[in-house]
């Protein structure tokens, strides 16, 4: 890409009475390529239009640089043109007339007939032809738009800025114009930056989507590239399989932004208490069966029995959204795939998030499950899978919930074991959990690996099957894990054990038979996984209650608490880092030996188990055995990735 405008490092602060200041942009860095219509969507006070005033030269940034053409922007000029969202047109000229002021103001060295071309080609462009000679009292709201986009078109500019350019009008004539501007913008091949707080607006019509974070400081959040193939209509974009993907990454993106605004609004201070640091918790979780530990934690008491008396347990939808909660910390733990802890440390978030467990709180409770629709094609193994998907040219998507969930390893382990390659043969997608069977029946995946109760369900409700239960893959297998950033843990050590102590006790009561019945009731309601009991098995399924079909030979069942389940393991975790790495998603640490001591906090687990009276839990050492035969030990982690047959050119780095 050749880049047209470029903004490095840009910011922009207010002055305020007495003497204060408003810090609206800071480090801002943005390159903007010739011909991209690029969209800044972002709640109010984000920034949004400050940033497009820089670009237009209405104002000057306070620090940094943009330019045009390698030009420094400074001042206004008819080279940006700006299309605000009250139209600004002048009441007594025509729609002709108001066009003409611009072009012949602008380009008044051309001849005559030459600028009276301009003006037609233009107003003929948005369609206003029949309305020439019309007074801008005479035009509905999105003729009175069409016409200022045509007098900022018509003056030939190097950029156009749309300051909500559709905000006034309503859905039906915003839609048709969105329709002629994005024609008219790849006709002509123009360069424009959008300012709007429609999503769907800005997928229709963007390149790229630029995410502003809250202010003050705003900062950009992220950029998502619409890969979308133009020339767009609006029915033919809703069918595209990245358009609900990419409106969802915007959402969840605002959702998130709305919720730190919150959290910064609150300001909760830390309540000290029972001679721990801090007794006021919010604890993340995601809707599945395997959030019982926290439930039960909550609902019997253990969390105050060890002097945590206040614990909120936070719902959130996805793993994505337990991650932001620890980075952004209005989390102060939570429950997490048990790869996620060592994936913060690497840098799965693009920076290092050096991130604990001291508790395992889960083994096993994943399965891969298959559509009906490949069981009633012959695929009912791996081989079956892997001969289906050489026969069947089309691309084929699976589900998995989190780059660092044993989901996602489990999965790649199972498909790479059987000659298919994970990112060449199959397409992945992240998904949310109660989002896989949804996608399952609507045909946008063709499979899925995730916890229960989902599997369960697949099965139960006819459209899914499972192939193979992680049981069979590796047996035993970390599940989820209780995880806190590392500095969390260094301010508040008694909390962190007090914590550790409250969820392993719930994890002993998940795990005795009798309760299984009330756990199953507790984890039905709306608050925790919020679906029917019947999806929720706990200590195994009622075999007759669906049809179970054939291959599902045996169900997930999930381990809560026993012989080599609760206590963190250095070895799962640098196997772990070793599937990441495998797959490219972060560097493997050159200092695995000191990373996996600093991730896995056996100490405090110890000592946790120790004041609950349970000593004499044992831990088996040892390599991890894996169904295909192969073996993984920490002894030499580096040998182990040099001899994988499918992987991505794994990198090393030194984590700090």
């Amino acid at each position: 890409m050749t880049v047209y405008v470029a903004i490095e490092q840009a910011g922009k602060t207010f002055p305020l009475s007495g003497g204060k200041e408003y810090i609206a942009l800071k480090g801002i860095d943005l390159e903007i390529g010739k011909g991209e219509f690029i969209s800044l969507i972002g709640h109010s006070g984000c920034g949004k239009s400050t940033l497009l005033n820089l670009i237009a030269g209405l104002d000057g940034v306070t620090e940094g640089v943009v330019t045009l053409e390698g030009q420094y922007i400074r001042k206004p000029s008819p080279d940006r043109m700006v299309v605000f969202q009250n139209y600004s047109l002048l009441p007594w000229l025509t729609v002709h007339d108001n066009v003409a002021l611009a072009v012949d103001e602008v380009l008044g060295k051309l001849p005559t007939k030459e600028r009276e071309d301009l003006i037609k080609h233009y107003i003929h462009m948005v369609g206003l032809d029949h309305a020439l000679d019309k007074l801008p009292g005479q035009l509905s709201g999105g003729m009175k738009q069409r016409v200022a986009i045509a007098r900022a078109l018509a003056v030939r500019p190097k950029l156009l800025l749309l300051d909500e350019p559709f905000g006034a009008l309503d859905a039906l004539t915003r839609g048709n114009l969105q329709e002629k501007l994005v024609s008219i913008c790849e006709s002509t091949q123009t360069t424009a930056v959008m300012v709007t707080h429609d999503v769907d607006e800005a997928v229709f019509m963007s390149d790229r989507i630029v995410m502003l974070t809250n202010g003050p400081a705003s900062n950009i959040g992220g950029i998502l590239t619409v890969d979308i193939p133009r020339p767009r209509h609006r029915l033919e974009v809703i069918k595209h399989p990245s358009y609900y993907t990419l409106r969802s990454e915007i959402l969840y993106f605002l959702n998130q932004q709305k919720r730190v605004k919150k959290m910064r609004a609150r300001k909760v201070a830390v309540v000290a208490r029972h001679g721990l640091e801090k007794v006021n918790l919010e604890l993340g979780f995601v809707p599945l069966t395997a959030c019982a530990p926290l439930a039960i934690a909550k609902e019997k008491g253990f969390f105050e029995k060890h002097g945590l008396d206040e614990v909120n347990l936070v719902r959130e939808t996805s793993w994505r959204g337990i991650a932001d909660g620890l980075q952004n910390g209005y989390l102060d733990g939570a429950q997490m795939p048990s790869g996620m802890p060592m994936w913060l440390t690497l840098g799965g978030l693009g920076k290092n998030l050096p991130t604990v467990t001291a508790l395992t709180m889960t083994r096993n409770g994943n399965a891969i499950t298959l559509s009906r629709n490949l069981y009633d094609k012959g695929v009912y193994s791996l081989a079956d899978f892997a001969r289906y998907l050489k026969e069947t040219p089309e691309k084929h998507r699976m589900g998995v919930v989190h780059p660092a969930s044993m989901h996602n390893l489990l999965l790649r382990y199972w498909l790479a074991s059987g000659g298919i390659d994970p990112d060449r043969d199959v397409e992945l997608k992240i998904i949310p959990p109660a989002q896989m069977v949804v996608d399952l029946k609507a045909g946008s995946i063709d499979g899925f690996c995730v916890g229960e109760p989902w599997n369960f369900r697949a099965a139960y409700e006819g459209v899914g099957f499972t192939v193979a239960t992680d049981r069979e893959i590796w047996d035993g297998h970390p599940g989820k894990v209780l995880g806190v950033r590392e500095d969390w843990a260094s301010a508040y050590p008694n909390t962190h054990i007090a914590l550790v102590k409250a969820i392993l006790e719930a994890c002993v009561y998940c795990s005795d038979p009798a309760n299984a019945s009330e756990i199953t009731h507790l984890l039905a309601q709306k608050e925790y996984v919020g679906t029917k009991r019947e999806y929720i098995q706990i200590g195994g399924p009622e075999l007759n209650s669906c049809d179970l079909t054939t291959p599902m030979r045996e169900y997930a069942h999930h381990q809560f608490f026993g012989t080599n389940v609760n206590r963190p393991s250095r070895t799962e975790h640098l196997w772990q880092a070793a599937q990441m790495a495998r797959w490219g998603d972060v560097p493997f640490p050159r200092n695995w030996v000191e990373v996996a001591e600093k991730v896995c906090q056996v100490g405090v687990f110890s000592t946790a188990a120790r004041e609950i009276g349970l000593s004499e839990i044992t831990y088996g050492k040892g390599a991890i055995q894996m169904f295909d035969g192969a073996s993984f030990s920490a002894e030499n982690p580096i040998e182990y990735l040099q001899n994988l047959q499918i992987e991505r050119n794994f990198t090393l780095a030194e984590i700090p």
